[in-house]
């Protein structure tokens, strides 16, 4: 009976974990943009989930002097998301102004390391944040024949670029991993 019981409760564990990772279109959109959004909103969750809980100390960690910093890969990964939503839904690139705001943040390195610290990580989420609640605003808008699409002047359509967000956030979430096992 004992046996019977563990089988069962290991069988309820398996259908649980894989009833979980399923990737499927989100309600309000078109079959494909909606199975975008669920990956772009998937990858973003693991972010989260990942820094949500970091003290500002662990936050500003540098692994050494070349290194960026957890807040400032945050915003980077916001400001790519903002480039590419100009870049795909009004299809140009950041003006002036943009720049002034997303520019470091977009190229991170020594500039960003003095500027993106001593904040919580709040900050840095609400940011993030704020730029996908406008990704997914734009792409109530879109169908899958948009994700076709490839922008006047470029090379690449709308769906590898989203694409591409995406498989950008998820090589930063790597980086975001490491520097939090080695966080002191």
């Amino acid at each position: 009976m004992r046996n019977h019981l563990l089988i069962l409760l290991c069988f309820v564990v398996t259908l649980t974990v894989s009833a979980q990772r399923v990737i499927k279109a989100e309600e309000g959109f078109t079959p494909n943009v909606g199975v975008l959004v669920s990956m772009l909103n998937d990858m973003k969750n693991r972010v989260e989930r990942t820094v949500k809980d970091l003290e500002v100390d662990e936050i500003d960690f540098l692994l050494d002097e070349n290194a960026n910093s957890i807040g400032t890969l945050v915003l980077h990964l916001a400001a790519t998301e903002k480039f590419y939503q100009v870049y795909t839904f009004e299809n140009r690139e950041f003006n002036d102004k943009e720049k002034e705001v997303w520019e470091t943040r977009m190229s991170m390195g020594d500039e960003a390391r003095e500027k993106h610290k001593g904040k919580p990580i709040s900050y840095y989420l609400d940011i993030y944040s704020e730029v996908r609640k406008n990704t997914l605003e734009y792409l109530k808008g879109k169908d899958d024949k948009w994700l076709t699409i490839v922008p006047e002047g470029y090379r690449m359509n709308n769906h590898w670029s989203w694409y591409h967000v995406m498989e950008h956030q998820s090589s930063h979430l790597g980086q975001i991993l490491l520097l939090k096992k080695r966080i002191p």
